[in-house]
């Protein structure tokens, strides 16, 4: 028998007798070897029924007082043109640029920007050239334009040999000395004569359209064609753009327009319906227009957001009268003015436009209304009213 019986207790610390160890303790007159039925212990003390000791309570962390900033912070200042205090920000100023009064202008060919405090400038063109600063005088800035023999590709870039004089390529803006191996020069201009129908083989060589001439394909040429060159010779059959012979055979003629909506750019290219092939801005053939867009001349544009089609292709978003700081925008469809990052309408006056630096203004700081601490000359510096971690008179002034 092995089932347990319930424990009972011995001097207060309770023990388990089995039924075999019971049996015999009752019939102890058999004799035999002791046996522990089971020792006392300590119990321990009592179990507690409380809460387990919390954590030491944290010291709260102070909390920072700031008080209004009375003075210009780094690295705004107040210079002798300013409208309001401290509205000049030294570091990124082009009127001011490092100190009042700097300002970083130049003779026209760059743009110039200000960057932590100093001038600095980007070159830009000239006719469709490159232009470069090559003495490092900031005041006549970008004073070199680009594509000479003597600044060809650079500063510097120098083309020495006279058949070999400078191409400047615009579309790409580089320049070389001389032309591309395969390439000819005629004029001021790299041509390949293999395919070239005004330099065919050689410069000024030029093919007749209509006339293949000897050991040409003959005959007139067929629908579509003309006789121009290939492999540096007069006189073969080529197609007219934006003709194209789709099944290889140019005896037939260009059969395919690949302005139209079945072969549009290719052959077999159909544009999807409602879509129309056209030439793009590039000149390339284009299935015009995804759906949510409106061809407009030869862009593509949303009526809903385009400042210059809005609502209506044509229809340009402009400020009107003499309102400053404002910009047309287009929104649903409807031109709307809104008000430059910066600046604010707190007239409600759409006459006078956005009339507020909300960037500076003391009485209307980041937004309408908000006034910053004028009597004790708080500035408001970027849309914020400056202030400082308050000092131990300061806070009992407060």
């Amino acid at each position: 028998m092995t089932e347990m019986l319930r424990p009972i207790a011995r001097y207060g610390a309770p023990f388990t007798l089995t039924a075999s160890v019971a049996l015999v303790w009752l019939f102890g007159g058999c004799r035999g070897p002791d046996v522990t039925i089971a020792e006392s212990y300590d119990a321990g003390s009592p179990p507690a029924f409380v809460e387990p000791d919390a954590e030491a309570p944290k010291p709260e962390l102070a909390l920072t007082e700031y008080c209004p900033l009375t003075t210009c912070p780094m690295p705004y200042t107040t210079c002798p043109t300013s409208q309001y205090p401290c509205d000049v920000n030294l570091m990124t100023d082009p009127k001011n640029c490092g100190a009042c009064g700097f300002q970083c202008a130049g003779s026209g060919n760059a743009t110039f920007e200000c960057v932590s405090g100093k001038c600095t400038f980007r070159c830009t063109e000239s006719n469709g050239i490159r232009t470069a600063d090559c003495n490092g005088i900031v005041d006549d800035d970008c004073e070199v334009t680009l594509g000479t023999n003597d600044n060809c590709n650079g500063c510097g870039d120098r083309c020495p040999d006279p058949n070999k004089p400078c191409i400047y390529d615009e579309t790409t803006q580089v320049g070389r000395c001389g032309c591309k191996p395969g390439l000819l020069l005629c004029g001021e201009k790299c041509v390949d004569p293999t395919d070239d129908d005004e330099h065919c083989g050689a410069c000024d060589h030029k093919c007749d359209p209509a006339d293949g001439g000897a050991g040409s394909d003959g005959g007139a040429p067929p629908a579509n064609a003309y006789y121009g060159c290939q492999k540096s010779e007069c006189g073969h059959l080529r197609c007219r753009y934006p003709f194209f012979s789709c099944d290889g055979d140019l005896s037939n003629g260009c059969e395919v327009s690949l302005l139209s909506n079945e072969h549009c750019g290719a052959c077999n290219n159909a544009c999807a319906p409602g879509q129309t092939c056209r030439a793009n801005s590039q000149g390339q053939p284009e299935c015009m227009c995804a759906p949510g867009l409106t061809l407009c001349g030869k862009k593509c544009v949303n009526l809903t957001t385009s400042p210059e089609h809005c609502g209506a292709c044509g229809n340009r978003c402009f400020v009107v009268g003499s309102a400053m700081n404002q910009v047309g925008t287009c929104a649903y469809g409807y031109c709307i003015q809104e008000c430059r990052q910066g600046w604010g309408d707190c007239n409600g006056d759409p006459s006078d436009g956005c009339e507020v630096n909300l960037n500076s203004d003391q009485r209307n700081c980041g937004t309408c209304g908000n006034a910053c601490d004028v009597l004790a000359g708080q500035p408001c510096v970027g849309g914020g009213c400056a202030v400082h971690p308050c000092s131990e008179g300061e806070e009992e002034a407060r």
